[in-house]
């Protein structure tokens, strides 16, 4: 299951959606042919800024059927205290374990946390900012169904590509061939349809997530594959450069 090439997922970030109609954006973006649909969660603490909590993530399971992913951009004390609520809320409609990420940086005892995800019966999974060197996430590597390279620092959306980060995909692709595991790479900030997608699937990602790079198209579903598209061609060799 380490191989190189991935299945592409394309997940959408619920950022820029129109909060006050949440179920019937879920139910689009299930229409429009994504993988996941991601809720940022921010607690005002980790990073600057309020979004959901699990009541709103659990409210959404009605509207669809499609995976949810919750990514804890949280402290140490929300993501422990509250973390049951977060496991159960993000899964699947019969209960099918749904992604749950913590951050390296806000967990002193990360270990645990991921354990308890699983426990709880959820996905396990670690994100990473981007001044965050690989080798923080190394060591768990092996409790993990995916690993979070975050191309902006977290907090608010529709925020530029950090471009630096196409070496920490590749260490990140290698250690994890070399050791054999069963671990997917997700990228996350300023992804649209172009060069960004396209160098970080060549790099070794395979899950990107993309908030206005997908709202901001005509229809939810032009946004999806266009996504897709830009990526499956990179797997294929073709990869586009950065702009001059």
């Amino acid at each position: 299951m380490a191989a190189t090439h991935r299945p592409i997922q394309i997940i959408p970030s619920v950022l820029p959606a129109d909060w006050a109609a949440m179920g019937q954006c879920v139910k689009d973006l299930e229409d429009a042919g994504v993988d996941r649909i991601q809720f940022d969660v921010m607690d005002g603490n980790f990073v600057p800024n309020l979004t959901f909590g699990p009541e709103l993530i659990k409210a959404c399971r009605r509207y669809c059927n499609v995976p949810f992913e919750t990514q804890l951009m949280v402290s140490q004390y929300n993501c422990e205290t509250m973390l049951e609520e977060y496991v159960e809320a993000t899964k699947g409609a019969n209960g099918e374990p749904g992604v749950v990420i913590a951050h390296v940086e806000a967990n002193t005892h990360l270990h645990r946390i991921l354990g308890r995800i699983r426990q709880l019966g959820g996905s396990p999974s670690v994100a990473l900012n981007p001044h965050t060197p690989m080798e923080m996430v190394k060591d768990v590597l092996d409790l993990v169904d995916h690993v979070l390279v975050m191309t902006v620092n977290p907090g608010f959306g529709g925020q530029a590509y950090i471009p630096t980060m196409l070496n920490k995909i590749s260490e990140l692709r290698k250690n994890i061939v070399e050791r054999n595991l069963d671990v997917d790479i997700e990228v996350d900030g300023g992804i649209k349809a172009n060069w960004t997608i396209s160098q970080c699937c060549a790099a070794g990602a395979n899950c990107f997530i993309a908030g206005s790079g997908m709202f901001a198209y005509p229809s939810l579903k032009e946004g999806c594959d266009d996504l897709r598209r830009v990526a499956s061609e990179a797997q294929s060799g073709n990869v586009l450069s950065t702009p001059a």
